[in-house]
């Protein structure tokens, strides 16, 4: 009777642990209670905290060396500990003896060179993937909650390693993959045998493919409330599924992002750090929503009575980081314009949208100004902007004041960053008399470039900047300019390369059929104040009968070559070549025509 009991309870644990492993299929017996990534490599970081969450596990981070044993205090002593070591990058050598040292027991230390592929294939049972660039950091934060809740893991893929992401995948049983934001062509390619569904905004905005994945949260989850951040960080609660993350810029909350707020009924907004507290009052004022900002936790080491706080445990993320500045304002009274002046200070392309507000010496608003369209200026370049103002009738010497409110962003709809300011308007008097023609538009292929042609129409000198508007390539609009402002004399014409390499799928999408030509021009090489719009269909330069020359010249060098090879003969003792006709070899004095030549050859 005692053993029938026995085998029942025993049958009992079994099935009970049967339905534990179908329920939870991601947790594996003996799986590890914590998980702690111990690598200075955000990468390592990041896929260390999907993993953990994706097995059940509390996850944690080491930002530092002397955080190692810090960290340990947080941990319940009777927790089984692994831990994800970088080959190359650790905070703290043998961190498993410090940790086996403090009394817990038997703690794991995995060394990898490269977690996130290692860790994806210790997930047996994870068939569903979102694949992203590294080089975007705030993508990884993007779509982890989404991840974790619907039993995703991330896969970092470009163009070095997607070989190995491939041969990977080609060994699971892939029940669903996504592509997220921007990624490589080669990528998509290599990819594409999947049906992936692809997340990524035409505009290239990282808010509105962020908007995207948050739709999708919201299929399996609840989005009134959300975690606010901008990107720039890893802190552990973004990652744990539990609510999605929005993104919100550092000096300016971009349209969407409140229009999305607004339409979505989200109610809470936790905010991770106090950097974005401005950003983050904004959505509190103008939308109405609950605000909580989360930005320091209860000192772990033990001490006195009253311990003092700590920051954040966060681990920072690349960024990147763009700068615009406003070089001057000035009013032309020749042409009846505000011009105004801005640089980038950086390499990368911006786009921006201004809003002046010219006050007199009382601080009267004689006029507000500003663009309809947002602006798009190449990294490193100066860019005067126009604006139409009627001042005839004011006192203009030294008394006009501009306040200037610039927005500005990596792509048209994410404009996050601010400039605001108050600058002296300075008066000038230039007339600019330039005028031209944007005569053609074709492709080279065999230089990935396109060539633009300009024809000064006007009776002076005129400095020409060149730029090719929404062009699509890779998946997205993108816009390219020229590399320098090109000077042409009067009644001059000159052909302009725009540099940018398409590949065959992009000259043959429809969205490229029609190209736009935008020209600006002026008298002053810093400020050129005027500007013509043209438009062609696609059409590709011809191969000029100098190339076919070339060709054929290179293919005649390379027979003779070969004629000129056959016609001497090797030395079977040395193995120098000697002219076909020699009796003997000119290095070694071996006498040709011997029988044993005739073996040698043959």
């Amino acid at each position: 009777m005692g053993k029938k009991k026995c085998c029942l309870a025993r049958n009992f644990l079994i099935i009970v642990s049967l339905i534990f492993i179908l329920m939870f299929p991601n947790i594996t017996m003996g799986a590890p209670d914590v998980v702690v990534a111990n690598s200075a490599d955000w990468k390592d970081v990041y896929s260390t905290l999907v993993y953990a969450n994706l097995i059940g596990a509390q996850s944690y981070f080491l930002t530092s060396t002397p955080h190692g044993p810090i960290l340990l205090y947080e941990i319940n002593q009777y927790k089984q500990i692994q831990v994800i070591t970088s080959a190359d990058k650790p905070y703290v050598i043998g961190y498993d003896t410090i940790i086996r040292s403090k009394g817990y027991p038997d703690p794991e230390e995995l060394v990898f060179d490269q977690a996130n592929l290692e860790l994806a294939k210790r997930l047996a049972n994870i068939t569903q993937f979102i694949i992203i660039d590294p080089s975007y950091g705030y993508n990884a934060l993007a779509v982890a909650p989404y991840a974790v809740k619907e039993g995703y893991y991330v896969l970092f893929a470009d163009d070095r390693n997607i070989g190995d992401i491939a041969s990977f995948l080609s060994g699971k049983n892939v029940k669903n993959l996504m592509l997220y934001g921007r990624v490589d062509r080669g990528v998509r390619t290599a990819l594409a045998r999947y049906n992936p569904e692809i997340i990524s905004s035409p505009n290239g905005s990282r808010f509105e493919d962020n908007i995207m994945i948050v739709d999708k949260y919201a299929e399996i989850g609840s989005i009134k409330q959300v975690i606010l951040t901008n990107g720039e960080f890893i802190e552990s609660s973004m990652l744990t599924g539990r609510e999605p993350v929005l993104f919100i810029g550092k000096a300016n909350v971009p349209d969407e992002i409140q229009n999305y707020i607004k339409s979505r009924d989200v109610q809470i907004g936790v905010l991770i750090g106090n950097e974005l507290i401005g950003s983050a009052t904004t959505i509190r004022r103008q939308l109405g929503i609950s605000v909580f900002v989360k930005f320091a936790r209860g000192s772990r080491i033990p001490g006195g009575t009253i311990n003092p706080v700590e920051d954040l445990d966060r681990f920072p993320m690349p960024s990147y980081q763009l700068s615009m500045t406003i070089v001057s304002i000035t009013y032309n009274k020749a042409t009846g314009m505000l011009e105004v002046t801005y640089r980038n200070n950086v390499e990368l392309a911006t786009y921006f949208k201004s809003t002046i507000t010219v006050r007199n010496a009382d601080n009267e608003t004689l006029a507000v100004v500003g663009d309809k369209d947002v602006i798009f200026i190449d990294g490193s370049e100066t860019k005067t902007m126009t604006y139409a103002i009627d001042l005839s009738n004011q006192e203009l010497e030294g008394n006009l004041t501009g306040e200037v409110f610039t927005i500005y962003g990596e792509s048209k709809t994410s404009l996050e960053q601010a400039i605001r300011g108050f600058f002296k308007i300075e008066t000038i008097t230039v007339k600019d008399d330039t005028d031209i023609i944007i005569l053609s538009l074709v492709y080279d292929k065999t230089r990935a470039r396109f060539l633009v042609t300009i024809e000064n129409i006007g009776n002076v000198d005129v400095y020409v900047d060149v730029e090719l508007q929404d062009l699509w390539v890779n998946g997205e609009y993108v816009t390219v300019s020229a590399d320098d402002i090109v000077k042409i004399g009067a009644g001059e014409k000159k052909t302009i390369p725009v540099k940018i390499k398409l590949e065959d799928e992009d000259l043959e999408s429809e969205k490229n059929s029609e190209i736009t030509v935008h020209a600006v021009f002026g008298e002053r090489k810093h400020a050129l104040i005027k500007s013509k719009i043209a438009k062609f269909a696609l059409q590709f330069k011809k191969a000029e009968i100098w190339y076919y020359i070339v060709i054929a010249v290179i293919l005649l060098l390379l027979l003779f070559i070969f004629l000129i090879a056959r016609r001497r003969k090797r030395c079977p003792r040395c193995r120098t070549m000697n002219n076909r006709n020699a009796r003997h070899c000119k290095k070694c004095g071996h006498e040709f025509g011997r029988r044993e030549d005739y073996r040698t050859q043959n």
